[in-house]
């Protein structure tokens, strides 16, 4: 499919992360579904997640999952099946609300509780946190270092999008940017266009695109000297999930568009690029950053 053999232009400068939720939990259904649904509702996060883990450990790929902790409550084993098998494990907060619309004592609860269920089960400190549909906001970021975060990864640098937050400081060109004393903003990728850029790092525009077109968009992004973020969830290698004949006709294309392809246009990448997890990518960042900045040091040195 496309993107034969190994790439080792990117090496140890792309992340892989995984959004553990169930297929009912994504906010293209909440109209059809809603929370009070949920517990109603086949789940099937745990096979899914689990194939991944295989798809992974197949191309000695590691990866942060940011898990759900409605998911982690009700399927604790997963959580320790992810960590053993090398993987960092990151919390997705723990209701699956978007955060531009929780008060901010309601978010602090709701990342709080994700993050100590989460610890509990791995025995290790939780320092990632994603927002569900990367619904970020300004005063979300004090609240997540005060709770022992050291980076967030909910950002898009892109265009308009309805679902989206914002952050100030953030630029495409520094996917990685330093927000306060060691907390970070680990930006989802871009492809530039103008001063923002075209969403390159997951979701249905994988699933949509060809997959030459997103290797080669992946590719540009690394010859640009910018690290390579990308995202998934256990449901879009998950075809046989039910169909909600409520769900609008958008709706319903943007959640299943290609998903069919999608495990197999997985494995494909998996296999196509080395990965690391998003928690090493800012120590990889930084050491890269150093060694520029010192050779640029060097240079001008010897020109003096």
């Amino acid at each position: 499919m496309g993107c034969p053999g190994r790439d080792h232009q990117g090496c140890q400068r792309m992340g892989l992360s995984i959004d553990v939720e169930d297929w009912f939990h994504a906010e293209n259904l909440q109209g059809a579904i809603g929370h009070g649904g949920w517990e109603a509702c086949e789940s099937r996060v745990e096979s899914s997640t689990m194939r991944m883990l295989e798809i992974l450990d197949a191309g000695n790929a590691r990866a942060t999952f940011f898990v759900l902790g409605w998911v982690a409550e009700r399927c604790p084993q997963l959580v320790r099946a992810i960590r053993g098998a090398g993987h960092e494990v990151a919390s997705h907060g723990y209701d699956h609300g978007l955060v531009y619309k929780q008060r901010p004592h309601e978010f602090r609860q709701d990342v709080l509780r994700s993050k100590s269920l989460l610890e509990d089960l791995t025995g290790e400190p939780v320092y990632g946190y994603r927002a569900p549909s990367f619904s970020i906001t300004e005063w979300a970021i004090g609240i997540l270092q005060e709770l022992g975060f050291r980076y967030d990864s909910s950002y898009f640098p892109t265009l308009a999008h309805d679902r989206y937050g914002k952050l100030s400081g953030v630029e495409i060109d520094r996917p990685i940017a330093q927000l306060a004393p060691d907390f970070f903003e680990i930006s989802i990728s871009c492809v530039r266009l103008g001063k923002r850029g075209l969403p390159w790092g997951g979701g249905g525009y994988f699933r949509l695109l060809p997959f030459r077109v997103w290797c080669s968009g992946i590719r540009a992004i690394l010859r640009a000297g910018r690290p390579y973020v990308f995202y998934i969830h256990p449901w879009e290698i998950d075809p046989g999930q039910p169909r909600l004949a409520t769900l609008s006709p958008s709706n319903q294309f943007r959640h299943r568009v290609n998903l069919k392809r999608c495990e197999r246009r997985f494995a494909s990448l998996v296999d196509s690029f080395e990965w690391t997890r998003l928690l090493d990518l800012i120590d990889v960042d930084r050491a890269t950053r150093g060694a520029a900045t010192q050779a640029d040091s060097s240079k001008r040195r010897a020109i003096l």
